[in-house]
């Protein structure tokens, strides 16, 4: 047994994909848990792929080896197949329906899949879509998109809820607490185990 619960999350740059790790670590602390982390964001400010590693009861080093995650947040559908390979067999992917193109797709003239085509290749998985965006905006701006995210997921991280929604309130901006706070609640109650 690893004694860890894994967490990957990952998305392109802009998404807020290290605000949702550093969210699950500041609730780890609130608890008085061991987290790990660690994040890879070289190009991630040209809309390149963003990735975090949190391991919550980690004993070893902060970075998960693949096959071994327990859950995959992502917030793009081609970041969640890009890597998906990281989960565990019986790992759940909780992943937004937002699908955004590369532009190297575009430049190169490759072909675009559709999400169709994406969520089949997932399907593999114990997978959740959520319409993250449309969430977000219902809530007050759809900015908080990777709130929602986090919220919808919380139901298969283990940790307390009212740790998680402590540790937003205590990491957004301070004009942005109570639409982040609208915006896990409501992410929340569309994820998987509600």
């Amino acid at each position: 047994m690893k004694g860890s619960y894994d967490i990957m999350i990952v998305g392109i740059g802009g998404q807020g994909t290290i605000l949702a790790s550093n969210i699950i670590g500041e609730a780890c602390i609130l608890e008085g848990r061991t987290v790990r982390g660690a994040e890879t964001h070289g190009m991630a400010q040209r809309g390149g792929s963003v990735e975090s590693h949190v391991r919550i009861d980690g004993k070893f080093g902060p970075l998960i080896a693949p096959g071994t995650a327990d859950l995959l947040i992502g917030f793009d559908l081609l970041e969640g197949l890009r890597y998906s390979h990281f989960l565990r067999p019986d790992g759940k992917i909780v992943l937004s329906e937002r699908l955004v193109i590369p532009t190297s797709v575009y430049v190169q003239h490759l072909a675009i899949p559709s999400s169709e085509e994406l969520v089949k290749q997932l399907s593999r998985f114990n997978l959740t879509l959520i319409k993250a965006e449309e969430i977000a905006k219902e809530a007050g701006s759809v900015l908080s998109s990777n709130v929602v995210m986090l919220g919808a997921a919380s139901h298969q991280i283990p940790l307390d809820e009212s740790s998680l929604i402590q540790a937003v309130q205590r990491l957004v901006p301070k004009k942005t607490i109570e639409i982040n706070t609208r915006a896990f609640t409501m992410g929340r109650k569309v994820g998987p185990g509600c």
